[in-house]
């Protein structure tokens, strides 16, 4: 469910007209092509059903089935397409409708701060390890649900399976007592060694995430759902996926970069005529 007080609710349905069980001046179809090229839901879903099923209803009923992200993402684009078709219409000259306006916007921009969603996308799974997407999407779904203090542990538990995995390609042994950030400081090394780390300074800050990736293990053992534990607050929680989730996409882009340059070398070398 988004975050949405009724002040909040009552302020977007007037600016987008809501009030006869219309939005803006969408149809059933155009309403429908909008929500999922904006979010890729079905807005016409069973789950949107709510009172007469109209745009208006189904609208609210998205605000209450999906998190903070999703809505957010709508109402922006909603908003831009506001801007674009009724704006000067209505609010230029108009000093509330204008307010209203701008009102609704930081109403959107609110909701797409609670959660990044770079940070949805990094966490994927590495190759077609069943238990690897389930674990991914339990990470994710703590994120969309605007609860990372409730995530940390499967969190800490796929960046171990995800630098595991890379580390193996990469010769490095992966015992499984061996701990997160012994690998992680093995598979550093191994990165400077292949050519893929250019700058002293990124080098530097890899080796930083050795000593991060050990204190991630005491607050997953400490501070997660791991164990019987006083979960850590939200905000230091937040702080600790995106720095976390920073890292994985820089490696991730590493590695993405190298299986690139590995396969052209093939390709050319196969062309080769002797």
């Amino acid at each position: 469910m988004a975050d949405l007080s009724f002040i909040e609710k009552t302020k977007l349905e007037k600016l987008l007209r809501m009030g006869s069980g219309y939005v803006l001046d969408f149809s059933n179809r155009t309403f429908a092509e909008f929500v999922a090229e904006s979010t890729g839901r079905n807005i016409y879903d069973t789950k949107y059903d709510y009172a007469s099923g109209s745009k208006a209803n189904r609208l609210r009923a998205f605000w209450n089935q999906e998190p903070n992200h999703v809505v957010g993402k709508l109402l922006s684009d909603l908003l831009e397409y506001y801007r674009e078709t009724f704006y000067y219409q209505q609010a230029a000259g108009d000093i509330e409708h204008a307010r209203l306006f701008e009102e609704c916007q930081r109403i959107a921009a609110r909701l797409l701060e609670s959660v990044s969603i770079e940070v949805i996308e990094a966490i994927t799974p590495e190759g077609d390890d069943q238990n690897f997407e389930v674990l991914a999407r339990s990470v994710r779904e703590s994120i969309e649900n605007n609860q990372p203090e409730a995530g940390l542990d499967r969190l800490h538990t796929y960046v171990t399976k995800l630098v595991r995995t890379f580390a193996q390609k990469r010769g490095i042994s992966v015992e499984r007592d061996k701990p997160l950030h012994s690998i992680f400081g093995e598979y550093v090394k191994a990165l400077r060694k292949a050519g893929l780390i250019e700058s002293e300074m990124t080098e530097r800050i890899l080796k930083s995430s050795i000593s991060i990736m050990e204190a991630f293990n005491r607050v997953r053992n400490e501070r997660t759902l791991a164990h019987d534990n006083p979960l850590l607050n939200y905000e230091e929680s937040f702080f600790i996926f995106n720095h976390i989730v920073g890292t994985i996409r820089f490696i991730k882009a590493l590695e993405a970069r190298a299986e690139k340059a590995s396969l052209s070398y093939e390709t050319l070398d196969e062309e080769i005529p002797f």
